[in-house]
């Protein structure tokens, strides 16, 4: 596969707050975004809803090369699912934290050094539309060969939004509670809350997590 027939896209999501979750086993476990639609990138790229289905529908995640850097000699780690929903391309991966590159990642990855995705793929001339008038090309479709954790992300849009770690805080607590929704006066108060009545064991770490979006649902409805 020729450079000539790749192009990188770099979005990062716009969060109020990140949210990183917790999980009692440090297995390298992440999640976010790879691109995000509607989002026009610094190269005036924009990728339209329903450019993934193909790839999503004809690959398995495995197949689709997890990398650092966009960097094929560098493979990181696995996907473990791909979808799109409404905001984008939404991955859940895992980093091979049994590989010197894999733990370095997964570290810069937990002080938040390292929290941007970006994608490569392959592009047809059907697969695109470019509007001279506004300097954009409007993707429709695209083969997706890679994700890749990066430094520099092209387009401020495509974020790791959760890090699975061994223990949660009042703040951690309180951006997962941002990133649901709430507000930021109302999470910090939920956060103290929940953080009371926080199991200290590892193992039961999920209960809680189920605990808090039972809480969001309450407070929605």
């Amino acid at each position: 596969m020729s450079e000539d027939n790749i192009e990188f896209i770099n979005d990062v999501l716009d969060l109020e707050c990140d949210y990183k979750e917790i999980d009692t086993e440090e297995d390298g476990s992440f999640e976010g975004y790879a691109s995000v639609f509607n989002n026009k990138d610094l190269g005036n790229d924009v990728i339209k809803p329903g450019a993934f289905s193909k790839s999503v529908y004809d690959k398995k995640p495995k197949q689709i090369k997890l990398l650092y850097q966009h960097k094929t000699d560098e493979p990181i780690g696995v996907i473990d699912k791909l979808e799109e929903d409404k905001r984008g391309l939404k991955i859940k991966g895992r980093l091979a934290m049994g590989t010197q590159k894999g733990k370095e990642v997964y570290e810069l990855m937990k002080m938040g050094a390292l929290d941007s995705m970006s994608i490569g793929y392959k592009l047809s001339p059907e697969d695109y539309k470019y509007s001279d008038k506004l300097k954009k090309r409007t993707i429709t479709n695209l083969d997706l060969m890679e994700v890749s954790m990066v430094t520099f992300p092209m387009n401020p849009k495509a974020k790791v939004t959760k890090v699975k770690l061994a223990g949660m805080n009042v703040r951690e607590l309180e951006n997962y509670l941002c990133d649901l929704g709430m507000t930021n006066s109302v999470a910090k108060q939920s956060a103290n809350v929940l953080y009371k009545s926080f199991n200290p064991e590892l193992n039961e770490q999920r209960d809680v997590v189920d605990s808090i979006s039972a809480l969001i649902n309450t407070i929605k409805h």
